[in-house]
């Protein structure tokens, strides 16, 4: 059985009062504890979904952030391993500078005045800078006779006699080379080692140094091609440790080699960088172990011993170095614009958070500004209320 209780006017209206300060005070102090005035879909729905929406989003940029960050590093490792090629490539042009600088010359006088009882009527075989000539000298030529038909041979003067008249001199801006040690005897001059076998391509052996004979120049130029060589492996090896992250740009390219940077989180926004082919192959730089550039003969004749084989290998060096500065500003371009859509989605995962916090985040200041006033007008409330109860008081005192 329930009883009901009578209240006055002023007694229920203070009361209310004081019911509705007391839920003001709790939403009020709610938002002082969790930083929002939207909670929840019911504190405001429109509000609420959309800031929902907008963190969403910001989340979403806020991953492709990562990979965004990894290609502008992988980027950079492949710039960076075409500034390193750039500088191979450069000190490759100052061997190829020096090489040409390398004068061959081939000089001496026979120790044995040269006879032409000794000289047959077989040809004479040697090389000048690897190219065979031969020289057919019969056994009645003068000294004389004998220098006219290796000069025409060789093609040019290299072949004189000295101040006695008697022997032979060589005197060559090259480098020559007879085929076998009874080629150098019969001229006059001391018999070298044994041939080798193939020394400028198949068929085509070299004998031993005379000793009457000083070559310069050909093992300093051979040097310099074994530097050569020695930089276009670095230059490999540069190219395939240019990766970040298991990427890397500049070891082909195939079209599967590139790198795909997405810049939204539907996919609709993107870059491809294509890769390229840095290595000496990829940079069409050739090793001087390889044939050389006027003839088929192999060997010594491809290390740096003919003029030409060093002009053609600066120029394909000079070519090598128009591609590395055309792929490096490729790269330079696609890195900027990745940079720039780097800083896009930063300021805009700013703005998506900013705009998402203004739907929901209460102001704390004007929060607890309310929080005080609820606490001021809660105990107004409770002294109006006890000044509404003093009328019963008064009728309790009359009972007494």
């Amino acid at each position: 059985m329930s009883s009901n209780i009578t209240l006055s006017a002023a007694t229920r209206q203070n009361l209310l009062s004081l019911q509705d300060t007391a839920s003001l005070t709790s939403t009020t102090q709610n938002r002082l504890a969790t930083g929002k005035k939207v909670s929840s879909a019911l504190d405001n729905p429109i509000n609420f979904f959309t800031s929902q929406a907008l963190n969403s989003r910001s989340g979403d940029l806020g991953s492709l952030l990562d990979g965004i960050s990894n290609g502008v590093q992988t980027i950079q490792a492949a710039n960076t391993g075409l500034t390193a090629i750039q500088k191979l490539t450069d000190q490759a042009k100052s061997i190829t500078s020096q090489a040409l600088a390398t004068q061959i010359n081939t000089t001496g006088t026979a120790s044995t005045a040269y006879s032409a009882a000794t000289a047959s009527a077989a040809a004479t075989d040697f090389y000048v800078n690897g190219e065979a000539k031969t020289a057919t000298i019969a056994s009645t030529d003068s000294i004389d006779q004998a220098i006219t038909k290796l000069n025409n041979a060789a093609g040019s003067s290299i072949f004189s006699k000295d101040t006695t008249g008697t022997k032979l001199v060589m005197n060559a801006s090259s480098d020559v080379e007879f085929k076998d040690p009874a080629d150098q005897t019969q001229l006059g001059f001391a018999a070298g080692g044994a041939a080798t076998a193939d020394y400028y391509g198949t068929g085509n052996a070299k004998a031993g140094a005379s000793t009457d004979l000083t070559v310069t120049g050909v093992e300093t130029r051979k040097a310099l091609a074994e530097q050569f060589n020695g930089i276009l492996t670095q230059i490999d090896q540069l190219a395939k440790d240019a990766s970040f992250n298991g990427v890397n740009l500049l070891s082909s390219s195939d079209a599967t080699n590139k790198l795909s940077i997405q810049f939204n989180e539907k996919g609709t926004s993107s870059i491809d960088v294509q890769g390229v082919d840095a290595t000496s192959t990829g940079l069409k730089l050739t090793s001087l172990n390889s044939d050389s550039s006027t003839s088929t003969v192999k060997g010594n004749r491809g290390n740096f011993l003919l003029d030409a084989d060093i002009k053609a290998t600066a120029k394909e060096l000079s070519s090598a170095s128009d591609t590395l500065r055309s792929k490096s500003s490729t790269f330079g371009s696609s890195l900027s614009v990745v940079q720039n859509r780097q800083d896009f989605s930063k300021n805009l995962i700013n703005v998506l958070d900013t705009g998402a916090a203004n739907l929901t985040n209460a102001d704390l200041n004007e929060e607890a500004a309310n929080s005080q006033a609820l606490t001021t007008r809660q105990s107004l409330g409770i002294s109006a209320l006890s000044l509404a109860n003093q009328a019963q008081q008064g009728v309790l005192q009359l009972l007494r």
